[in-house]
């Protein structure tokens, strides 16, 4: 770390490189998750109810296998194709044996998981808890696009998310208190819990799904209960504009179904940053504190 103190600009750097590498990754994990949950829901229903006779795809997915391919001439990819932002710039958006297009959200995610790292490393540095707040933005970002994708969030990214905030406080990493932190948990999932149970005995209809409710709770034992207030208004804000333009866009009514997830993410990303910053302008400006 001595290094970083000399040449501060080395760290962003190497960072932000480092975030397009991995973003090169989460475009796998943002595709093969949603497979690898079909795959082992299937796998759990032709166990359970054998009588029904469900068939299995004969090829097991996981993220290292099969390698990555082209979805329309299941060309296996060449080392050359797998460079980070330069293939699809240099392969001008399309499959070398196929000329099919790739679509641009590949090197999107890339530049944006490389800006968000950069921004990360910027405000943190060269710290512990910088280092796991770079891991806590992979996370949300693999989560992010899921979400749009399949209105779904994993397990297998906001379980872990949410116990990562909790043994971070417990080794002292985090700038909040253990007991902020497990409360934090608890109240970000009750939250959204009792909003969902309210609308659907108001309504009858489910107004949103359980991931969304893990996702919370783990934002909030990364950022304690005081940043709950922040991320449930501005994720709110976000999620009526953003929800709206994505609805008009894709021509479904208002009563249509659209992830909450993404902007719970973005807004809990935001409060990781500067949400101390927001909190103390809210209460200056609109109560006078």
């Amino acid at each position: 770390m001595t290094i970083f103190l000399y040449y501060p600009w080395l760290y962003p750097t190497f960072v932000t490189i480092f975030g397009v590498i991995i973003g090169s990754f989460l475009n796998v994990v943002i595709y093969r998750t949603p497979k690898i949950m079909e795959q082992e829901w299937r796998q759990d229903c032709a166990d359970s109810f054998p009588e029904y006779g469900i068939t299995l795809p004969t090829e097991r997915i996981t993220l290292s296998i099969p390698r990555s391919q082209c979805r329309h001439c299941h060309t296996p990819l060449r080392i050359i194709d797998n460079i980070p932002l330069i293939s699809w710039i240099c392969l001008r958006g399309r499959c070398h044996h196929c000329q099919t297009p790739i679509s641009c959200r590949y090197p999107l995610v890339e530049a944006l998981t490389a800006i968000m790292s950069y921004i990360v490393a910027s405000h943190f540095g060269p710290t512990p808890y910088g280092i796991a707040a770079l891991f806590f933005t992979f996370v949300l970002i693999a989560a992010t696009f899921i979400d749009f994708d399949t209105l779904l969030l994993p397990d297998q990214l906001t379980l872990p998310l949410l116990w990562a905030g909790i043994t971070l406080a417990l080794l002292g990493y985090s700038p909040i208190s253990l007991a902020d932190a497990v409360v934090g948990a608890m109240a970000g999932y009750l939250i959204l819990w009792s909003l969902y149970w309210g609308f659907k005995l108001l309504t009858g209809k489910d107004g949103m799904g359980y991931g969304d409710f893990k996702l919370l709770a783990a934002l909030g034992a990364w950022l304690g209960w005081q940043q709950l207030p922040a991320i449930i208004l501005l994720s709110s804000v976000v999620g009526i504009v953003f929800g709206l333009v994505q609805l008009r866009l894709q021509n479904k009514g208002i009563a249509a179904a659209f992830p909450f997830g993404p902007y719970l993410a973005i807004a809990g990303w935001v409060c990781l940053l500067w949400g101390h910053n927001i909190i103390t302008w809210y209460l200056h400006t609109f109560l006078g504190w």
